[in-house]
């Protein structure tokens, strides 16, 4: 149901996924890229449908971040609207749980949005770096805001400040990435996890969702003033009675959305 020509979005169920689609340049970003990839990501956050987004890329690469030749040949000649670095921000902010399959090379403005998803997955081939002081720019997707919450400060400024490339085993170990997967079941272990979570029940997920972005900007006292009313609101949902009566008689759960 793909209507663009730089990127695959298909909807089935609970899940959307989003996939990068220039193979042949290892999914590397170019205007027409970016402009597809923000109008995709507003059409997910606005389909009630949607519960988890899985976002990847085609053929071996991830996203390498800006395709270099692309812009430096002349081709791409467009000023970027402010609009489209808010990529980031909806893969952040938006209603559902977003999900990054690293199915490959990571960097950039592509580390960017991967860190700007909910939770992170590599293939074991995946490689990753900031890149942008290699090419002597300061950065954009928001990498300095996110990757800090996920590393710590000083790790995250170490990564931006000398920026070499590493592998998904130190991904993993140093927490950028939940696990690492091998290469010959990486898709069908993402999946497995995406298909989970559009399976999970939607008013109590959207609302734990809007709980940690809220919790960035708040101070404990006012969060959890909020937090409790959406916990008392859920808990009176019939999906949360149909989540313990099918504990009881342990089965799965069919939620309604109620």
């Amino acid at each position: 149901m793909s209507d663009y020509e730089t990127i695959i979005y298909e909807k089935q169920g609970g899940r959307a996924t989003v996939i990068l689609n220039r193979p042949d340049n290892l999914n590397g970003i170019t205007m027409q890229l970016l402009r597809e990839l923000y109008e995709c990501l507003n059409r997910v956050a606005d389909d009630r449908d949607v519960r988890a987004v899985l976002f990847t890329g085609a053929g071996k690469g991830f996203c390498p971040g800006a395709d270099l030749k692309a812009f430096t040949s002349g081709e791409s000649t467009e000023t970027t609207p402010k609009e489209y670095f808010h990529v980031s921000t909806l893969l952040h902010e938006m209603p559902k749980v977003t999900v990054a399959g690293i199915n490959g090379a990571c960097a950039g403005a592509g580390l960017g949005w991967a860190c700007a998803c909910d939770l992170r997955y590599a293939t074991a081939r995946a490689s990753f770096n900031t890149a942008f002081l290699g090419v002597a720019i300061s950065g954009d997707m928001g990498g300095p805001w996110t990757l800090p919450k996920i590393l710590g400060a000083a790790k995250a400024r170490e990564l931006y400040f000398m920026p070499d490339k590493f592998k998904a085993d130190e991904a993993e170990r140093i927490g950028l990435v939940s696990k690492a997967f091998p290469d010959e079941t990486f898709r069908e272990d993402v999946d497995a996890i995406v298909d989970r979570l559009a399976k999970s029940a939607p008013l109590a997920l959207v609302d734990m969702k809007k709980n940690f972005v809220n919790a960035e900007s708040m101070a404990l006292r006012d969060f959890i003033d909020l937090e409790s009313e959406r916990h008392v609101r859920t808990g009176a949902s019939s999906d949360s009675k149909e989540a313990f009566k099918a504990f009881v008689e342990k089965r799965e759960p069919n939620f309604e959305g109620k």
